[in-house]
């Protein structure tokens, strides 16, 4: 099986960003991993040369994929401040010139007028299957819809919709999985589905980049993002590099839950990302057998979360077998059970979404710099 050490054996034949040094020994790699026959290089440069250095992240590639074993490798590049270069620690007070649009422009995603993160604090609140029948219910109020599946070390999307194949790829552009009307893209697609994605936060930001930006997304009314939990560098990589028009924060109605989507709704304030709301996923139990209700859970405690923190309550979802069958079957229930009240519930909250969208005025994304 070919190793890192064979990786870093073949990079030397390509030079580094100063054009001389050996990419290996340049110290600009920010992350190599080799998982079967696949590689992962990251490599940081100056963002303000990244079009120069397209070249040498060619060469890179062609060398990882001479290396025997590997039959494909995904290089890309990371940007990082330049040393000595001065961060501003307050916005400019005049109005956005000529060359702070040009900025924004570059954030923006080409096609895709609006971009929503679904987020939560915690793992294990049904965020992805939240973020999946979002988008399907996005996509049955009429927009044209596309989802990112950016948990990159727990992908689930590609379970939750039934797909077993690879995206096609033109050049560097993936094209993006099309099911049920709306286009997908994960991780997912592109290693196995038992593969431990051991990446530091350099690999995580370059990947989620190459996800957003490396795709054919097409002209889209919306993309939804389904984030990996937590607070760290996938969310602060989004927030800073395109301009995210809200936040969606999902969580269970138990305190344990509720003060990690406290933190969510922290971070997302602190980024300058809208807060379109909270939704309170499993928030009871119905037996299907007696009709009996139970609150697991406990209940209501989202929506006290929401009004305590001055943001929208989106609503509550069920903890239903009908719910859980169709998810693991790879048919999420606004696309199988579209009349059924399951499905209703998750369309009820994309009329929110939709609503609260619709005639907000874009943002820029937020310069966030950490010291």
């Amino acid at each position: 099986m070919p190793s890192e050490a064979d990786v870093l054996k073949a990079l030397e034949t390509v030079n580094g960003p100063d054009g001389k040094t050996p990419l290996p020994r340049s110290g600009a790699i920010a992350g190599l991993t080799v998982r079967g026959d696949k590689a992962y290089l990251a490599i940081a440069i100056d963002p303000k040369r990244s079009m120069e250095m397209e070249p040498m992240r060619a060469a890179a590639e062609a060398a990882a994929k001479g290396v025997r074993g590997i039959s494909g490798a995904i290089v890309t590049l990371t940007s990082e401040r330049p040393q000595g270069s001065a961060a501003p620690t307050q916005p400019a007070a005049a109005p956005p010139g000529p060359r702070a649009q040009a900025a924004r422009a570059q954030r923006d995603i080409p096609g895709i007028k609006r971009i929503i993160a679904v987020a939560s604090g915690k793992g294990g609140v049904g965020k992805s299957t939240l973020a999946a029948n979002l988008a399907l219910g996005l996509a049955a109020e009429g927009w044209r819809v596309g989802l990112l599946d950016a948990d990159i070390y727990g992908p689930s999307v590609p379970r939750l919709f039934g797909i077993n194949r690879k995206p096609e790829v033109e050049g560097r552009i993936l094209k993006p999985i099309a099911v049920h009307g709306i286009a997908i893209m994960s991780i997912g697609f592109l290693v196995e589905e038992t593969t431990a994605m051991v990446w530091r936060g350099p690999m995580v930001m370059s990947a989620l980049t190459q996800l957003l930006r490396e795709v054919a997304w097409g002209e889209r009314d919306c993309l939804v993002v389904d984030m990996p939990p937590g607070t760290g560098d996938a969310q602060l990589t989004l927030a800073q590099n395109v301009p995210l028009a809200g936040a969606v924060i999902v969580s269970t109605p138990q305190d344990l839950a509720l003060i990690d989507a406290r933190r969510g709704v922290a971070m997302f304030k602190q980024t300058e990302v809208p807060i379109l709301g909270i939704v309170e996923n499993m928030s009871y139990f119905l037996c299907p057998h007696c009709g009996a209700r139970t609150d697991v859970f406990a209940h209501g405690g989202a929506r006290h979360e929401a009004e305590r923190v001055g943001v929208p309550f989106l609503g509550e979802v069920p903890l239903d077998i009908v719910i859980r069958a169709n998810s693991d079957a790879g048919r999420p229930v606004v696309a199988a059970e579209p009349d059924g009240p399951q499905a209703q519930a998750f369309r009820a909250i994309a009329r929110k979404v939709k609503a609260a969208l619709e005639g907000a005025p874009t943002r820029a994304a937020p310069r966030i710099i950490i010291e």
